[in-house]
């Protein structure tokens, strides 16, 4: 598929223009989007085939300034908000999801957390060089035996003077591998439970942190991972991010912000997969008429379109709340449920009316379905997010 064929399928429907975005946020979706038909589609069946990072998109990704959309000028940002951000991540995500998680997972977790608690010493020392991309950012939660319950964290760090000592293991890390900082929990005081774990930053030069190669995965293969290691690795004691014991809290309240991000890589990946199911039906023919014209076909299309639609409202709703400074964290998690189970629904449904097309590698749908699994679990699983969204209900202040 050339760039122009998928441009042509990038048309938003008019209902789009109901979100009432404003100049900058229209500029900076035209922008990203235009970037990722031109430099990310071409290249996105190759990455995913060979597993391959594309280091080249990362370079243009920093040099159109995209890491700094939602942070302040102070630190090098554009000031844009997080609505403008999530809006981008949806953008690569159509083309791309491997593209999106990467971004999503540098901002959201390798360089939030530190402009949101870090020290001013912290905050200085990292945050403009992670906003101009002099090196990514990675964030150090799971663990092999704490995923969901990530209370059970049995990474250890114990302060020997004026340095904090790390042992343990993580694993999934979204782009350790290219990484100069890591955000990583801890366990600092084991009968505490956990609000005995605390964050801290980790340098990449840290001795005694290396890095395992992470296993093959069924999608995002053009994202890196990797799992971090500590054997006594040392850090200086005001690495400490927020304060002893306030690492679960923080980790929480960082997976809140993530899960906006998250819903929009399901919410691009659902978009994309949708573009292409649409053109597809509109050129193919079968019993003597295009595919669009079957009735079963077309209402695939209606539903695909209707649940697109209620995510975006969704994740923009969360977005915007998030950066009016109120409560945002049920409706992070009904957008990052409802996109991701939509992701996997219109992935679904986009292989289907390819038919044998679609199982094979040579149209982008079965990549796409490959990779929506994934933003089902990350930053909590769909089953996690039902458990927020339930005990929100129950308490009274869910919902209208």
């Amino acid at each position: 598929m050339t760039v122009n064929d998928a441009a042509a399928a990038y048309t938003l429907p008019p209902i789009a223009h109901s979100f009432d975005l404003s100049e900058d946020e229209r500029m900076i979706r035209d922008m990203v989007r235009e970037f990722a038909l031109a430099e990310i589609e071409p290249i996105a069946a190759e990455i995913d085939e060979e597993h391959r990072f594309p280091v080249e998109t990362w370079k243009r990704i920093v040099e159109l300034g995209l890491p700094g959309i939602p942070f302040p000028e102070r630190y090098g940002g554009a000031g844009g908000g997080t609505l403008a951000y999530a809006i981008a991540v949806e953008e690569l995500s159509r083309v791309c999801g491997s593209t999106g998680l990467t971004f999503a997972a540098h901002v959201s977790l390798g360089t939030y957390p530190i402009y949101k608690w870090g020290s001013d010493a912290l905050r200085e020392e990292h945050v403009p060089k992670l906003v101009a991309g002099e090196y990514m950012g990675a964030y150090g939660l799971t663990e092999p035996n704490a995923g969901s319950d990530s209370g059970a964290t049995q990474t250890s760090a114990v302060l020997d003077g004026d340095e904090w000592v790390l042992n343990g293991r993580k694993c999934f890390i979204t782009n350790a591998n290219h990484a100069g900082t890591f955000i990583v929990t801890a366990v600092t005081d084991k009968s505490l439970g956990p609000k005995g774990i605390s964050a801290f930053v980790v340098t990449r030069e840290t001795p005694g942190f290396s890095l395992e190669a992470g296993e093959h995965k069924l999608g995002m293969r053009g994202s890196d991972w990797a799992s971090l290691v500590f054997e006594d690795a040392r850090i200086p004691a005001e690495n400490l991010l927020g304060p002893k014991g306030e690492g679960f809290r923080t980790f929480m309240k960082t997976l809140e912000g993530g899960r906006i991000s998250i819903g929009a890589l399901g919410l691009g990946i659902a978009q994309g997969a949708f573009d292409c199911a649409r053109r597809y039906a509109a050129e193919r023919e079968a019993f003597g008429k295009k595919l669009a014209d079957q009735q079963a076909v077309a209402f695939k299309l209606a539903n695909m379109a209707l649940e697109i639609e209620a995510a975006r409202h969704l994740v923009y709703h969360s977005a915007r709340l998030k950066d009016a400074g109120e409560a945002f964290g049920t409706a992070a998690a009904m957008g990052k449920l409802h996109a991701s189970e939509v992701a996997m629904r219109v992935t679904y449904d986009a292989i289907q009316i390819h038919g044998g097309f679609g199982y094979s590698r040579e149209y982008p749908v079965e990549r796409m379905w490959r990779d929506a699994k994934l933003c089902t679990i990350g930053e909590g699983t769909s089953e996690i997010q039902r458990l927020i969204i339930a005990r929100d209900v129950l308490r009274g202040t869910g919902g209208a």
